[in-house]
């Protein structure tokens, strides 16, 4: 992610006081599934980088907006098919994505090695996610696939 500040593509803040409380976060322990309905209830994006013990935090679980990614599979060298292990970009990417923003996920990728290849191992379920009308329809195309 420091990669991607020091182009001046995610800004990084070290406390959770420090993120706009109408940011969606990128929880794993949310209710709900990403969704193209979502684009229009905010205009940032948070992925959280951190431990999941951070998440169990009062501070996370009494967020207003957050959402789960769908089931994805990581492109990262580490924990590559992997699913659900994704970096904290392939999270951003993934997100921008369902959320119409394909051109931006291609960019912030594009800043890792392995950024492309994420795109290319979840083209289908991605571009189906994009064409959900809710979070129900995005855990019905998740079924499908997965």
């Amino acid at each position: 992610m420091k990669k991607l500040e020091r182009a001046g593509m995610v800004r990084l803040f070290s406390r959770l006081s420090e993120i706009p409380r109408t940011s969606l976060i990128l929880d794993p322990t949310a209710e709900q599934a990403l969704s193209p309905a979502d684009r229009k209830k905010t205009r940032t994006i948070t992925a959280l980088d951190c431990s999941w013990e951070v998440l169990d935090t009062e501070k996370v679980r009494s967020w207003k907006f957050k959402r789960a990614l769908p089931y994805l599979l990581a492109a990262n060298p580490v924990n590559f098919g992997r699913p659900f292990r994704l970096t904290s970009a392939e999270a951003m990417a993934a997100a921008l994505v369902i959320l119409g923003e394909r051109e931006q996920a291609e960019e912030i990728l594009s800043k890792i090695g392995w950024g492309i290849r994420f795109l290319q191992l979840n083209e289908e379920p991605l571009s189906a996610y994009a064409q959900a009308e809710n979070s129900l329809e995005v855990i019905a195309i998740q079924d499908e696939f997965f």
